[in-house]
């Protein structure tokens, strides 16, 4: 059945399941478990730091089972129909500095893509509900353990504050400012998203 607004023909992909990692490739004496290794070892690297982030964020609500989209709106769905975008930053990186980075964060608004019409929005907009800034708090690679949640502090921020604001980033000041709470941990996140997206507006992914 074609959804409302799709054209007919459109090449639709079939869903991505779970991987365990033992899959071989064909062809290749590999298994996804060595392209996982071979790729993304370095959890401290900008981009793989954000999608970690993202995915402990979807832990702490309870929506890891559903597989991450690169391309949607936003970055987690909570069971209760929270839309939530996850920032992230860190004191350090994956190569040499002359001192620890500043913390900032970026991209806070952007174009929104209707995946039944393929077509972006035509302003920038801020398209969740929540916003989670995370930030790698350690300083010192030699005590730096990217699976130690410890390491991490979360601001909660709700997303008015940040279409009010009309930045498209935002400064830690900023985000401690307007937070509904943070610092905080991983265990209190759950329910600070859940504080913060309380007085959202209805919108479509509430029937998902």
């Amino acid at each position: 059945m074609e959804r409302p607004g799709r054209a007919p023909g459109w090449l639709r992909p079939t869903p991505a399941t779970p991987l365990t990692g033992a899959e071989r490739f064909d062809g290749v004496d590999a298994t996804v478990a060595d392209f996982w290794r071979w790729a993304f070892s370095d959890l401290r690297e900008n981009t793989t730091r954000g999608i970690l982030a993202e995915f402990l964020v979807a832990r702490a609500v309870g929506a890891a089972a559903t597989l991450r989209k690169s391309w949607d709106n936003f970055d987690v769905l909570t069971p209760s129909g929270v839309r939530v975008e996850v920032k992230s930053s860190g004191y350090l990186q994956s190569w040499p500095q002359a001192q620890v980075s500043r913390i900032g964060f970026g991209k806070l608004a952007g174009l929104s893509w209707d995946e039944n019409t393929g077509a972006f929005g035509e302003q920038r907009e801020v398209r969740a509900d929540v916003f989670v800034f995370a930030v790698q708090t350690c300083t010192d690679h030699a005590a730096y353990d990217a699976l130690d949640v410890a390491q991490w502090e979360f601001y909660v921020v709700p997303a008015a504050a940040i279409r009010g604001a009309g930045y498209r980033s935002a400064s830690v000041g900023f985000v401690r400012e307007h937070a509904n709470a943070g610092p905080i941990g991983f265990g209190e996140l759950a329910a600070a998203i859940e504080d913060a997206g309380a007085t959202r507006a209805p919108s479509a992914n509430d029937d998902r």
